[in-house]
């Protein structure tokens, strides 16, 4: 018999059935994943789009609780944060599809299915972890909350179990971490129910157990916990026998002779028994796992980065050419490190890495067929002399389209889509061809589209 044939409340009414179809034969029903204070889950398979997908809905004793109500409201709202949270495709963070409501009128939340195991599994499974895979699934984490507390948002619940592992091919150390199950059980429900909420309270602080305190430093001591089993393989003292027993958390270089001086400081920091002893954000605890300001900085760079490249694909896809042409401006601007001063020097050209040129050329030639793209400008660039000065950077205009009738145009009046000349896309900087215009060829002229092909050039970039 199956889990979910099991799943049965105190009335004898029974949860969906693996097999069953639910929302008009939308999903099809595999198996029940699990339950807590607040939900269930379900794995099941959309039946449209072939997606193997996961479904959280209420159970039925809250489902029976007078302030049902309330309660349901406060499940809206989540998810319509856990899907602001997910809105940029954030790659460690568990992605929101759609809220719908079944025909008996329960309300469900369709998710993102991970394949893989749970960090909580895999240290069963694999026993303690070397110190740089444990801390390169908790600083995947760690990121991650970065992004979530920006946006007002607490997990409360960042344990072994709602961190899931999808491995590549099943190679050692190629896991990448996705941080599932947002706080919705914690946070929304009854308190007859909140104790069982948290089905795994020895990585949780005290003051959110016993006082139902949140605060940005309850993900901290949580993911703090986590990194301790996923080093030593043990579990943590639970923080209320610490309080109020008087028991002693030992030490994980204890346990482990071998870890680093850096990352046993860093647990025993972001585990402190009191909050206001521990790292107050989570930027402050990740500084902890790096070896300098730096070091994080360059992290949540790369993340962001790697975002915008999703971003930039996703509207290339959509044949958005304009928001596309934005962000790629944006993401050179980022790379360059000139995000304040909002454009491109000659230096910076000079030193573009290759391999983001690459990156971003490849998107544009891929989904423009061809017609867009710098492998494309730069191809036109040689045809037109191959020079890096203003004639060279003019007759490219007139074949772009950037200029017309020997004036270079406002960005506004670009044209946007496959009509548009040959190469007239992507144009970062573009506006500043227009104040040449304005104030004068004398300005600095070595900053044009010309320096940006010879880059290419040097690159060995082509179509």
């Amino acid at each position: 018999m199956s889990q979910s044939t099991l799943a049965i409340n105190k009335s004898g009414r029974m949860f969906w059935q693996d097999g069953q179809l639910i929302y008009n034969g939308k999903y099809k029903i595999e198996k029940y994943l699990g339950g807590g204070g607040f939900a269930v889950t379900y794995q099941a398979m959309h039946t449209k789009l072939n997606r193997r997908v996961v479904i959280k809905t209420p159970n039925i004793s809250v489902q029976r609780d007078p302030d049902y109500p309330k309660y349901l409201e406060r499940f809206k709202k989540e998810a319509q944060m856990l899907a602001m949270c997910c809105t940029d495709s954030h790659p460690h963070i568990v992605q929101v599809f759609d809220f719908f409501v079944e025909e008996d009128g329960r309300y469900c939340l369709e998710m993102q299915y991970i394949a893989g195991e749970s960090l909580w599994e895999y240290v069963r499974r694999q026993g303690a972890l070397p110190e740089t895979e444990a801390v390169k699934y908790i600083r995947q984490m760690g990121l991650a909350l970065v992004d979530v507390h920006k946006k007002g948002v607490l997990h409360l619940d960042v344990t072994p179990p709602n961190i899931m592992l999808n491995f590549n091919s099943g190679i050692p150390n190629s896991g990448k971490a996705v941080l599932i199950d947002f706080g919705i059980a914690g946070d929304m429900s009854p308190p007859s129910t909140l104790s069982r909420s948290f089905g795994n309270k020895v990585f949780a602080p005290y003051e959110l157990t016993r006082k139902g305190i949140r605060h940005s430093t309850v993900d901290v001591y949580c993911l703090a916990g986590s990194l301790y089993y996923a080093i030593t393989g043990q579990r943590p003292t639970n923080s209320f026998d610490r309080k109020y027993e008087q028991e002693e958390l030992v030490p994980p270089k204890q346990l482990v002779p071998s870890l680093s001086d850096a990352v046993n400081e860093a647990i025993l920091q972001g585990m402190a028994l009191e909050a206001k002893d521990r790292p107050q954000t989570m930027e402050e605890w990740l500084n902890l796992l790096s070896s300098s300001q730096a070091n994080l900085t360059e992290l949540i760079l790369a993340l962001h980065l790697k975002l915008d490249y999703q971003n930039l694909e996703n509207l290339l896809k959509a044949k958005k050419w304009k928001e596309a042409d934005e962000i790629t401006t944006r993401i050179m601007l980022k790379v360059a490190k000139k995000e304040e001063q909002r454009s491109l020097d000659l230096e910076s050209i000079n030193n573009f890495p290759c391999t983001d040129l690459h990156t971003i050329d490849q998107l544009w030639v891929k989904y423009s067929n061809g017609h867009f793209g710098f492998s494309v400008q730069k191809r036109i660039w040689l045809e037109c002399g191959g020079k890096v000065d203003y004639e060279t950077e003019c007759r490219l205009g007139d074949r772009v389209g950037w200029r017309k009738e020997k004036s270079w145009l406002l960005y506004d009046k670009y044209n946007f889509s496959l009509n548009a000349p040959l190469g007239h896309l992507p144009c970062p900087d573009c506006d500043y061809r227009f104040l040449i215009e304005i104030y004068g060829a004398d300005m600095d002229k070595d900053r044009t589209a010309s320096s940006l092909a010879y880059r290419l050039l040097n690159c060995n970039l082509s179509k």
